[in-house]
């Protein structure tokens, strides 16, 4: 028979018997005793005192524990596992699970709660999720957050799309959104302020206002309180790279290496006359403003505005296509090419001179070949006088 084609399944008794006793046809099948009670119409269960209390049309609920889903009328698909759980709600969709969990929730829709006082105080916030004790505790109106971990985004109220990971990550937070924190404290701080990323424990810590930052690391990576538009990774200083390469970053944030292989590259040309604008270049001794650099450390370089007069090429710009930084590299493959052009001068310079000096050890020899006694020509030359005029 071929092996692709299977037989015709065959029913075994086993699952005849299971089927049966699933469905209470089996002969010796027995009913519990006592039969369970919170059985009502509309597929909904209830048990506790008060749970469901005020329950009309509503259905597919299901509420276990003191006054759960006590609010409930004509809402649906919920479920409340707790004392208090979704207490006052209205709405469809949610799902509370420990006492006080979205205790106040009202018309809040797709909301997850899963611990003692998660989600307590939402109100009309929707797509929610909070694992966790006192997790999301204190949001009222914000939507899209996600809370993992004891006390993360407790204190959130309308911020909104934040995703916290860890005991008490993203814990201060509260009008702040699209902040992702992954790590216990990470980005515990943080207040106000929006589309900050930390990973870590600890990542972003001293954070609290500022927006758009990004923390990698559990050491070392806590920042500054208020800055804005920072980027720290962590376990990069006194790692020395012996064999590696620098890494560049261009003004859309993006990450990468220089490379130098002809593979890469196209109307390959010596530099020729193209390195001169070097020498109308003004290098300057300098030191950054106090936001950048607080100890004041005294500086070399170059100043990108000059730069950009001279050659603007060689400059690097912002976001805003302003003069940020000079392209140093570059310059110094100008000085290279300099110093090579400046060395062959001095190459054929001392070629010129050895050639002169072998001339003359030639004429030198001729001489002295030539001199009556064989012992060269004797060159006399009469003594310089100086003639001295009398008072």
């Amino acid at each position: 028979m071929n092996p692709l084609i299977q037989p015709k399944t065959i029913t075994s008794p086993l699952l005849i018997t299971l089927t049966l006793l699933c469905f209470g046809l089996f002969p010796k099948a027995q009913a519990v005793v006592p039969p369970p009670d919170g059985c009502y119409p509309n597929f909904t269960t209830a048990e506790g005192c008060k749970a469901l209390q005020s329950l009309t049309t509503g259905s597919a609920n299901t509420a276990i524990g003191w006054y759960s889903l006590f609010g409930t009328s004509s809402g649906s698909f919920n479920t409340a596992v707790g004392a208090g759980a979704l207490d006052l709600n209205t709405a469809d969709n949610n799902t509370a699970v420990g006492v006080a969990a979205l205790l106040l929730n009202t018309t809040g829709i797709e909301n997850t709660a899963n611990g003692r006082a998660a989600l307590e105080f939402n109100d009309t916030g929707t797509n929610n999720t909070a694992v966790g004790s006192k997790a999301l505790l204190s949001n009222t109106t914000g939507n899209l957050n996600t809370a993992s971990g004891v006390e993360a985004l407790e204190h959130n109220t309308i911020g909104h799309d934040n995703t916290a990971n860890g005991v008490d990550a993203l814990l201060s937070n509260t009008t702040g959104s699209f902040n992702t924190a992954n790590g216990v404290a990470a980005l515990v701080n943080n207040t106000t302020g929006s589309g900050n990323t930390a990973l870590g424990v600890g990542a972003g810590s001293n954070q609290t206002i500022g927006d758009d930052n990004i923390y990698i690391g559990s050491s070392g990576v806590s920042g500054v309180a208020g800055e804005s538009n920072s980027c720290y990774i962590g376990s990069i200083v006194n790692q020395p790279s012996p064999n590696g390469i620098q890494v560049f970053i261009n003004s859309n944030n993006k990450l990468g290496t220089s490379v130098s292989s002809a593979r890469f590259k196209e109307n390959i040309k010596p530099m020729a006359k193209a390195s001169e604008g070097l020498y109308a270049l003004a290098p300057v001794a300098f030191r950054y403003k106090k936001e950048i650099d607080p100890a004041g450390t005294s500086q070399l370089g170059l100043v990108a505005e000059d730069v950009e007069k001279v050659n603007p090429d060689l400059v690097v710009r912002d976001t805003e296509g302003k003069p940020y930084s000079v392209r140093y590299d570059q310059v110094n493959a100008m000085l290279l090419n300099e110093f090579l052009k400046e060395h062959r001068k001095v190459e054929q310079l001392e070629k010129q001179v050895a050639a002169l000096t072998a001339g003359l050890q030639k004429v030198s020899a001729e001489l002295a070949a030539a001199s009556p006694s064989g012992g060269g020509l004797e060159m006399s030359k009469a003594a310089p006088q100086m003639a001295l005029n009398n008072p």
